[in-house]
């Protein structure tokens, strides 16, 4: 008995209230343009993925096998909240990557429509909008798991927030493949 759970039990609830915060910023996301001919545009299809993405990572089941441990009851409870950590953390490094891609979408909403200036796609917009769709690509390239990774670890860090046992990026990488 290391009489950490109260800690475990304590950085479970900041994770999941940090998803469904996440969560919340996901769905308020738009997802369909004001103009039905930029439906299939980049930026629009990558905001579709995000709510797709999104609401799958809020259903899909949290994986509930945990081993029975032979050392009573608190070491139980050890073992099944370092399974829920892990699942939460995953959700909310999930969360974080689908949010960073709406922003990016977002991005890239607000340069197309300087592009176009209240206007439709012409010849005469068509190399600035290409540039645009470019940014947008390197922008979600950009988003990698490591990096969400260390983000949400140095902010969690900034707030005092224990972290001691917080599950290693590959467990996460490896929770979040095994739910695609």
């Amino acid at each position: 008995m290391d009489g950490l759970n109260e800690y475990r039990t304590a950085r479970v609830a900041q994770l999941l209230e940090d998803f469904r915060t996440l969560q919340y910023y996901i769905a308020a996301a738009p997802t369909e343009p004001p103009n039905a001919d930029d439906y299939y545009t980049e930026g629009w299809a990558a905001l579709r993925q995000c709510a797709i993405d999104g609401q799958h990572i809020l259903e899909c089941a949290a994986d509930t096998r945990v081993p029975t441990t032979s050392g009573g009851e608190e070491e139980q409870s050890k073992a099944e909240l370092r399974q829920v950590h892990l699942d939460a953390l995953a959700r909310r490094h999930e969360a974080q990557k689908i949010f960073l891609r709406q922003q990016a979408a977002q991005r890239w909403i607000e340069w197309r429509d300087q592009v176009l200036q209240g206007g439709r796609p012409s010849s005469k917009t068509r190399a600035a909008l290409h540039a645009c769709d470019l940014q947008l690509r390197t922008e979600l390239a950009a988003i990698t798991d490591e990096d969400i990774y260390n983000d949400l670890l140095t902010s969690d860090m900034a707030f005092g927030r224990w972290t001691a046992e917080d599950p290693s990026p590959r467990a996460v990488v490896r929770w979040l493949r095994a739910r695609r």
